[in-house]
């Protein structure tokens, strides 16, 4: 088959790669569509230590099945279907309460690490096993469909909070999981929603996507949040998305006495914590690690329109061109959002 594949940090070859071989719990899906993924841009220079070339890259992705192994009972050829970024076991006490995501033996399509290696979905074909599969309708596309894993970890995010009718938020960091939370919030009920990032464009897109309100974050944030919401203590809860000092500082610092914030963002390994602000006014935090089970909830997201997620695609390519596109988006000075790469 043929495959995007990091060669070295920073070097992409395109060219032919093993084809997968199919144990009898997978299934074969051929690639209609993969995005390109903000972890996978960290991972290409070597920042993350999590793509240790050699390594296809690539877990946003939707396809069809080509083949089933022996013991696939659930899905047939031909089936339009996307999958979890995560490969989890099923079986341990993590998988059985729910909590996939903190599988111990869990790992993740298109990274390697110290751990392991897992080959991604950049590539003309992918394998995964049939219980992280996930159907799609007829009527979404496949670039629309590869927006599940975003969409998830949203979706995730949001769910970690004990987020009640007309809450009040505030979303740190419009980029496209802020993007997307925002979204979430407001499908799940939140009242007044509120995008605070250092980018206009990405603002105004926030409000076109549901926001209330947008602030740059240079402002007094806190204080705006307050008189925005009528609260003189601020919002009811927080999602913060980007992960470093001053955000996290900033979500905190922005709601109400005994509020939740949610951190989805992870920059920076460690941060400077208002330790003092969370004890005295009893906050709640909540970690979020990528999604637990929300890619049926995704999925329908999307196909029913309640998250929208074609304002957010920059660009649709041909996956040989996809080293072109990766070094475009590790200069950022375009503003560019989602790339899907097509096989």
């Amino acid at each position: 088959m043929k495959a995007l594949t990091l060669t070295a940090y920073n070097e992409f070859e395109f060219g032919d790669a093993p084809d997968p071989e199919v144990a009898d719990n997978e299934v074969l899906i051929a690639v209609k569509a993969c995005g390109i993924c903000g972890s996978d841009i960290h991972g290409m220079d070597g920042s993350s230590g999590r793509r240790q070339p050699p390594i296809i890259m690539g877990h946003e992705a939707s396809g069809e099945i080509t083949s089933v192994g022996d013991s696939v009972t659930n899905w047939k050829v031909g089936d339009r279907v996307t999958f979890d970024s995560t490969v989890y076991c099923g079986d341990c006490p993590e998988c059985n309460s729910g909590q996939i995501n903190l599988c111990p033996s869990r790992n993740v399509l298109g990274v390697s690490c110290d751990d392991y290696r897992r080959h991604g979905a950049f590539a003309e074909y992918v394998k995964v096993p049939e219980h992280i599969v996930c159907a799609i309708p007829d009527d979404v596309s496949y670039e629309h469909a590869a927006f599940a894993e975003p969409v998830s970890i949203a979706l995730h995010g949001v769910n970690r909070l004990p987020l009640q009718q007309g809450d009040s938020a505030v979303v740190i960091g419009a980029g496209l999981i802020g993007l997307l939370v925002v979204q979430a919030l407001k499908a799940k009920g939140a009242g007044t929603v509120i995008a605070v990032d250092l980018d206009e464009k990405r603002l105004n897109l926030a409000k076109d996507l549901g926001a209330d309100h947008a602030l740059i974050s240079a402002e007094d944030v806190p204080a705006k949040v307050r008189e925005l919401v009528g609260n003189e203590d601020g919002a009811d809860v927080a999602v913060e998305v980007v992960g470093f000092d001053p955000t996290i500082n900033l979500a905190i610092n922005s709601v109400r006495k005994g509020g939740s914030v949610s951190c989805v963002g992870n920059l920076k390994a460690d941060v400077s914590f208002p330790l003092q602000a969370v004890v005295t006014r009893e906050l709640s935090i909540y970690g979020s690690c990528a999604s637990a089970g929300e890619y049926d909830e995704a999925v329908e997201a999307v196909a029913s329109g309640a998250i929208k997620v074609d304002p957010l695609i920059s660009g649709v390519a041909d996956l040989k061109d996809g080293g072109e596109w990766f070094h475009r988006l590790y200069k950022n000075d375009e503003g560019l959002m989602k790339v899907i790469l097509k096989p």
